[in-house]
């Protein structure tokens, strides 16, 4: 190939000076011959690509089809069932729900009905009308020590951060949020304007202390106090970890950090923002309570809540203990799934570490209860919950409320194109370049994101009344079934038995699948 190269190179050149010779107007040849000249040559003698270096010029052609892979995989080789981590059917519905458009679909399902994990809802003989529901069900937040309980919509923006995101997308999720009278969750990136449209927020404090920070990177009580009293901020959320890379602290690349986004966050620029992966203002389950007393008493008595993706078990049950024992509670929970999506995360932390939503779901509500706290808190979940029928499913398992990240993405006009980590988001969603965020325009978007809630929360109603079911707190582990195989089905009831409420406070009613976690669990440890 390298001589072959050669070859053409001196025959090309031998033409391009015989035509300039004969004064024959071609000249214009240089302009492409000569450059394309120039590179293969250099490929030649470049010595980091071995295929550039055997195909001079020819070889980056790989390298070309390469970078158009998943363009070319989505739009022309996909199924309508093979798209990942969201397939073309589910991207669709969120599409067509946030334009109002006809989301009905003709002659019969595409997923096959025998397939193990294929799912369900259990209708009932008795189901109601759709004109008896309520298309807006409100489930309220704040344990017995909540001086502000807030009262939550069924399904809301889960974390996402301004830096992560773009403040254009930020400020339509925030104006969605108000439209629809439902939740923004800032994300671990601190409180900026961009989320005081007028939206309610719930405000995500991580293990850098984004907006709550001195210059050491410690938690700042005058710094929270100011932003907690804020009347857009409704409540407080620890982030313990999130489902796409637990135990690993946020990043935000480099390329992604203005003077805005490190004012915010009140860090220096020039550098990858990684949060580290454990906080410091407490390192014991008992001083996470006094953290949580803490801040309940800055923000004016606003629910306080924690979020995780389960990981050692014995640790969340330590927390447990910890509430028991200083009679001090969190107001709600929010279960991610090892499943969730993020702006960038390792590929191991993603595919390897962190227990997928509805164990860690069964397994937090069964905890809860077998405490006897479950009264006290709300479960809040996440991790790829975009239609009607992933609330129900999730609230069957144990939660009282759902959040969404990935979904209210797409509404936003995200098209997955997986290159949130780059900066070069095509649609203005999961960038900071000013030249690709003006193609999102807040007015429009905000729209879209309120319409997909709206027509998500309704679906969800429409299939609890089709099961004869009128509120959410109705839901319980018989409603959904799922195939074990070809031959075996069970419902969640089956699959997860609950725990016996407050069978966890003595040992000697602990059941066994509990038993080796209950006794490595201490208050005071992790």
């Amino acid at each position: 190939m390298r001589k072959a190269f050669v070859l053409v190179a001196i025959t090309s050149i031998a033409i391009i000076g015989l035509l300039m010779y004969v004064n024959i107007k071609f000249t214009f040849l240089l302009l492409i011959f000569i450059p394309l000249l120039l590179m293969g040559f250099y490929d030649m003698f470049q010595s980091k690509k071995s295929i550039r270096r055997n195909f001079p010029l020819l070889g980056r052609m790989r390298y070309l089809l390469e970078g158009v892979g998943p363009e070319m995989r989505q739009y022309f080789v996909e199924t309508d069932l093979e798209g990942k981590p969201f397939n073309r059917l589910q991207r669709s519905l969120v599409y067509q729900r946030s334009k109002k458009e006809n989301d009905t679909m003709p002659f019969g399902t595409q997923l096959n009905v025998y397939d193990e994990g294929y799912e369900w809802i259990n209708h009932s003989i008795r189901a109601i009308s759709f004109s008896n529901v309520n298309d807006n069900p409100r489930v309220r937040i704040g344990s017995s020590q909540c001086e502000q309980p807030y009262d939550a919509s069924l399904f809301n923006i889960s974390a996402m951060s301004f830096g992560s995101l773009s403040k254009n997308a930020i400020i339509a999720l925030n104006e969605g949020a108000k439209m629809g009278k439902f939740y923004h969750n800032t994300g671990e990136g601190g409180l900026s304007p961009y989320h005081l449209q007028g939206g309610d927020v719930v405000w995500n404090i991580g293990t850098g202390y984004f907006s709550c920070r001195d210059e050491e990177g410690r938690f700042s009580y005058p710094k929270f106090v100011e932003r907690a009293t804020l009347d857009n901020v409704k409540m407080i959320e620890i982030k313990f970890s999130q489902g796409a890379k637990p135990g690993h602290g946020g990043i935000l690349p480099k390329e992604k950090v203005t003077d805005e986004i490190a004012a915010i966050r009140l860090v220096s620029k020039g550098h990858d923002i990684v949060s580290p992966p454990t906080h410091s203002a407490f390192s014991t389950p008992l001083e996470l309570m006094d953290f949580i007393t803490l801040l309940r008493k800055g923000s004016g008595g606003k629910p306080i809540g924690m979020k995780i993706c389960i990981g050692n078990k014995s640790e969340f049950l330590s927390i447990c203990k910890a509430m028991v024992a200083t009679k001090t509670y969190l107001d709600f929970i929010t279960v991610d799934g090892g499943e969730g999506g993020t702006g960038a995360a390792p590929q191991e932390y993603s595919d390897h570490v962190g227990m997928p939503l509805r164990e860690a779901l069964a397994f937090v509500y069964d905890a809860l209860n077998g405490f006897g706290i479950k009264d006290q808190i709300k479960i809040i979940c996440s991790g790829k919950i975009i239609t009607g029928f992933d609330i129900i499913k999730n609230l069957s398992i144990g939660a009282d409320l759902c959040n969404s990240a990935r979904g209210m993405m797409f509404a936003l006009g995200c098209i997955q194109a997986l290159e949130c980590h780059a900066n070069t988001c095509p649609t203005g969603v999961a960038t900071q370049d000013p030249t690709l965020m003006k193609g999102l325009v807040p007015e429009q978007k905000s729209i879209r994101v309120a319409r997909f809630q709206k027509e998500t929360v309704k679906s969800a109603m429409d299939l609890m009344a089709s099961a004869g079911i009128l509120h959410p707190d109705e839901v319980d582990r018989t409603v959904v079934s799922t195939r074990i195989d070809r031959t075996h089905v069970k419902t969640f009831y089956e699959i997860y038995p609950k725990l016996e409420k407050g069978c966890l406070l003595n040992e000697g009613t602990v059941p066994l699948d509990f038993l080796y976690f209950w006794r490595k669990a201490a208050a005071e440890k992790f």
